[in-house]
């Protein structure tokens, strides 16, 4: 008898959870009638229609168990227009917010962003938004990745942006930031760190706290940062892909340690100084690697896997040379 109870108790349950899936709760059901109605009902929302539950509409994902929206992800559309809705941020319990490739998109981040709380994961990208990256978002705790890429974000970086706990992948390429990168940014990450910041107006010293965090991708390049690039170095680093290209970094390679899981590094275009070391080729996945318009010196690695890269991995240096580039002059013996 009790194994028929419990099992009718399995069963009621599974019913009202599916029950509180398809119902939508009417707080995020009000939010999303906003939201379509703020961007002049695209037909891309054709699905949001009063006769069914928002939990079944398109772009739309809920929680199994409360009905509650935590998934809304608007992507690939030319045709949608206007401001980012304030309605957003009444979708209180959302995790994952994405709009991608709506080139139409303009203006600001809302303010009323930050209320979304439980937000992990925050994708705004190749879209119109335009100016600054707001502070506030630093009170959304959660947050594990934030991507506002390809944009045309203007002023800093905020400084506050290195108080997120849990943030570890930040990617702000293809922007017109301005300003240093902030010292302490992604200190806190739990876990392996992602920092993307290619292409915008970046300036001052790559910070030397980054030796302390764990990344697997660092791509700061077409900036004009200065300094020491050498923190992001570290055999035992769990680094995979390095590009700090076209900037202004000034150090000596000479005794620099590349982390042994590289496989693709770009350093051309700098003053950096001193000799590619031996160690590079000994970096069994390195697939990419590129030294040309730098300072350097001395003779180029050979074994491994450098016969893949041809002289333009080396070109417009001080004093490079053998293979895959002219001999080095012998010096003369000494009889004497």
């Amino acid at each position: 008898m009790a194994a028929y109870v419990f099992l009718f108790l399995v069963l009621l349950s599974s019913l009202f959870s599916g029950m509180a899936a398809d119902q939508c709760h009417d707080d995020d059901f009000a939010a999303l009638v906003a939201i379509d109605s703020a961007l002049g009902s695209p037909y891309h929302f054709a699905s949001w229609t009063p006769d069914s539950a928002c939990c079944d509409w398109h772009d739309v994902d809920c929680d199994a168990a409360t009905g509650r929206v935590v998934g809304l992800s608007v992507s690939q559309d030319t045709n949608i227009s206007g401001a980012i809705p304030d309605a957003i941020g009444n979708l209180t319990y959302l995790q994952t917010l994405t709009l991608h490739h709506l080139p139409a998109i303009s203006g600001a981040i809302p303010d009323s962003f930050a209320m979304l709380t439980n937000l992990s994961q925050l994708t705004i990208s190749y879209t119109g938004l335009t100016g600054p990256i707001p502070s506030f978002l630093s009170v959304l705790t959660e947050l594990t990745l934030l991507d506002l890429s390809y944009n045309s974000l203007t002023g800093v970086i905020p400084a506050s942006l290195a108080d997120l706990p849990n943030l570890s992948s930040l990617n702000l390429r293809r922007n017109r930031l301005t300003g240093p990168i902030p010292l302490l940014l992604l200190s806190n990450s739990p876990d392996q760190a992602s920092l993307l910041l290619s292409h915008n107006n970046l300036s001052g010293i790559i910070p030397s706290e980054f030796s302390t965090v764990n990344f697997t991708h660092i791509d700061i390049s077409h900036n004009a940062l200065t300094g020491d690039a050498s923190c992001l170095f570290g055999a035992v680093k769990p680094l995979q892909y390095l590009d700090v290209s076209r900037n202004a970094v000034n150090f000596n390679m000479s005794s620099v340690e590349f982390p042994v899981q590289l496989s693709y590094v770009d350093l051309s275009h700098n003053a950096i100084r001193g000799s590619v070391p031996m160690q590079v080729a000994s970096l069994t996945g390195l697939q990419q690697f590129n030294v040309s318009f730098n300072r350097l010196c001395g003779t180029v690695p050979t074994g491994g896997n450098m016969a893949k890269f041809d002289r333009y991995s080396y070109l417009h240096n001080k004093c490079l040379c053998g293979t895959p580039l002219t001999a080095c002059r012998q010096r003369p013996i000494n009889r004497n």
